[in-house]
């Protein structure tokens, strides 16, 4: 699990947010499995609405540009993106995200990565937590507009009611070019040591072995 700060800008937060106030939005169970159907209460964005899927866009290609997600997600193959709204006494119970989704064009995805993009200022709103559980309990992330939570599909999580104001987030999934998590952090280490060395001798061997430990495992 990882907090990436400014994946939006100020700029591009207000143009998310002043688009999403001219939307169609929706419940948020149309979209739901059997059993989260259950613990959901939220609305979401249409996202067969034309400006909602250029806001995605706009989002889901800034989350593309941002380095670490780019070195540590690896990402390949991306699901629609969806946008949802948390008002007085929403939320959505403990569940977990489906392994297997569809990306934009009707072809099926491996969810590797969940995020969260927070578009809200946390002190417009109270509750709304995103709360994940790992082996070592729960941990809680209610980060600055702009930031999005990535982590390993499969934690159970959930957002804990929004008491005051409203939380507006996009949500998405990401098959990964790099299947097992062991190998992602490798790589990842790889680029990170990468980074400390002056250009050519060492750096040169390590892209190296980074370009042949990607073409060994990496993955459609």
């Amino acid at each position: 699990m990882i907090v990436l700060p400014d994946v939006l800008g100020p700029e591009d937060i207000m143009a998310v947010r002043q688009g999403l106030e001219a939307a169609p939005f929706r419940d948020g169970r149309a979209t739901a499995g059997a059993a989260a159907e259950q613990v959901k209460s939220n609305a979401q964005a249409r996202g067969d609405d034309p400006g909602v899927a250029a806001l995605a866009r706009r989002v889901r290609l800034a989350l593309e540009a941002h380095p670490t997600l780019r070195s540590l997600v690896r990402p390949t193959r991306w699901s629609s993106l969806i946008f949802s709204r948390y008002g007085p006494g929403q939320q959505y119970g403990l569940h977990v995200d489906n392994a297997g989704m569809f990306d934009a064009y009707g072809a099926p995805l491996r969810t590797d990565f969940s995020f969260t993009l927070f578009l809200s200022d946390p002190e417009t709103y109270a509750g709304g937590d995103l709360i994940i559980q790992d082996l070592s309990g729960e941990r809680a992330f209610r980060p600055a507009a702009g930031a999005a939570v990535v982590y390993p599909t499969g934690h159970l999580h959930r957002v804990a009611p929004v008491t005051q104001g409203e939380r507006l987030a996009c949500v998405g999934w990401v098959q990964s070019l790099i299947r097992r998590a062991d190998q992602r952090e490798l790589l990842y280490d790889l680029e990170r040591a990468r980074a400390g060395l002056a250009p050519g001798g060492a750096s040169l061997l390590i892209d190296k072995s980074i370009g042949g430990l990607l073409r060994l495992w990496g993955e459609n």
